[in-house]
């Protein structure tokens, strides 16, 4: 007899973790790696990948481009970032917001910050 579904491993949606990190420091890098594997744990989400933005934030930047390349495999559900800030500032991140629903992703964040709300796209 076959065992139960609950009794097998089972991966959990696909997401991408994406962080802007401009100028902080290795430990700073590891609470913020250590937020979104926990969050991926409790909510059963599959963490495929990490990019990591390091230098200022435009919309051409390698770990965002690479973070949309990933985002056209098959199965993928999201992206999960720490905070909403993470997207960059303002304009960027109304932009890269644009593009990772236009991919078909749902955007997820750990902590919501209600002063920091995501800019909705203009239609």
């Amino acid at each position: 007899m076959e065992p139960i579904t609950e009794l097998r491993p089972v991966n959990g949606p696909v997401v991408y973790g994406y962080l802007r990190l401009p100028r902080a420091c290795a430990a700073r890098r590891e609470a913020l790696v250590t937020a979104l594997t926990g969050y991926c744990l409790q909510h059963e989400l599959t963490l495929s990948g990490l990019f990591t933005e390091r230098g200022n934030s435009e919309n051409g930047t390698p770990a965002f481009v690479s973070l949309l390349d990933v985002l056209e495999l098959p199965d993928v559900y999201g992206v999960v970032l720490p905070a909403a800030s993470h997207l960059g500032p303002r304009n960027t991140a109304t932009e890269r917001r644009r593009r990772i629903e236009e991919a078909g992703a749902r955007l997820l964040l750990v902590r919501r910050n209600r002063s920091h709300r995501l800019p909705v796209p203009s239609q």
